[in-house]
């Protein structure tokens, strides 16, 4: 394990709820591309997307929570 860990991002960083931009920087793309992305799949799987939005936005834990100290 290479000790990653997922979590929504804070600060100016956060759009919404931050769940697309700690999903970006998990998997080291633009967040740009991961909002547009869901977006994309909230129309085309007729909502599904958005139940999974609201369901890591209330599930995945805050970048603070995650390292307190302030990053790695």
């Amino acid at each position: 394990m290479n000790g990653k860990r997922l979590y929504r991002t804070e600060g100016p960083y956060k759009m919404m709820a931050g769940v697309c931009g700690g999903i970006a920087e998990y998997f080291d793309v633009d967040p740009s591309l991961v909002r547009i992305i869901w977006v994309a799949g909230i129309f085309f799987t007729f909502s599904a997307a958005f139940w999974i939005y609201l369901a890591c936005a209330l599930i995945v834990p805050r970048k603070s929570d995650v390292y307190p100290g302030g990053g790695l």
